[in-house]
């Protein structure tokens, strides 16, 4: 099967729902010599991505989203078996996302690619309170924070969150890195919740967070006033919303 066709051949069953003819394309792709992190990029990904604009543009219905989106995760369960492991490289992620079924979708696809690429992985999911995440990011120290797959209504959550981890140092040279969902259509917003960095696939995550360094932390006066943020709504969210 050539690359190029992988993504049209997939579609088609999967957005009809029949689980074992995208089993089978699965199966034929990595017979045919390609390989897993090439699936993942070429296939999957780009599916979920697909599966989400149309039914934000009202082109599938809600059923077709939940179907599309739960046999693009099994196939993801079926793939993550075949990603050679590489060697331990002695760095930590702690991934966590929207809490919804392709936003879970994406933050495991993440999850796969960075344990295949030797970090350890901690992978929490959605709908965890953010005061748990940072007793989780105090006691990993991670190197990475990476929050994926936001919808509008919870861009304010995520900038309490990095809000409050940075106000109260709890990893202060750890990255904070962004993708997925609601930034995905507004250039930019990451930068409005205080992110380090924004990578726009899960192969982007990876070569941005091997290369980054160790976050440079304020340097705070003792005895000086914390700066008081004033919080706002991110203009940048009516054009995500559009």
């Amino acid at each position: 099967m050539k690359s190029d066709r992988l993504l049209e051949r997939f579609l088609s069953p999967l957005l009809a729902g029949r689980r074992q003819e995208c089993r089978d394309v699965l199966a034929e792709a990595l017979n045919s010599g390609l390989e897993p992190r090439g699936v993942y990029k070429k296939m999957i990904w780009p599916a979920m991505q697909h599966v989400d604009a149309l039914y934000r543009q009202d082109r599938i219905n809600q059923a077709t989203e939940h179907m599309a989106t739960r046999i693009n995760r099994l196939v993801a369960d079926q793939l993550q078996a075949y990603l050679s492991k590489e060697a331990r490289i002695g760095k930590r992620i702690v991934i966590t996302c929207a809490n919804g079924e392709p936003e879970e979708l994406g933050a495991q696809m993440c999850a796969d690619l960075f344990e295949a690429d030797g970090w350890d992985v901690f992978f929490v999911g959605g709908g965890v309170p953010n005061d748990e995440i940072m007793s989780l990011i105090g006691q990993l120290r991670p190197d990475i924070l990476l929050v994926f797959g936001t919808q509008p209504s919870g861009v304010p959550e995520v900038r309490r969150l990095i809000d409050l981890i940075r106000e109260v140092g709890v990893n202060p040279t750890m990255n904070i890195m962004i993708s997925g969902g609601v930034f995905e259509r507004a250039e930019g917003l990451w930068k409005e919740v205080n992110a380090d960095i924004y990578a726009e696939t899960a192969v982007d995550a990876l070569r941005l967070a091997v290369t980054a360094k160790p976050r440079v932390p304020e340097v705070r006066i003792p005895g000086a006033p914390k700066k008081r943020r004033r919080r706002r709504r991110p203009p940048l969210l009516a054009q995500a919303e559009a």
